[in-house]
């Protein structure tokens, strides 16, 4: 059943749990972590180069 009398296919099998585990426990730990914030500075520059491209 599921091809899991082979070792390769049972391992294959287990490391796509083990991966989405460890990726859902990653994902926990980091959910409402702080980002890098945008300065103002850096935003401004970015508008500028805005209206000098649709120019």
């Amino acid at each position: 059943m599921l091809g899991l009398h082979d070792f390769w296919i049972t391992l294959a099998y287990l490391l796509c749990i083990g991966s989405t585990l460890l990726c859902v426990v990653y994902g926990l730990v980091n959910w409402n972590r702080g980002g890098e914030g945008v300065k103002p500075e850096k935003i401004l520059h970015w508008e500028k180069e805005e209206e000098a491209l649709e120019e």
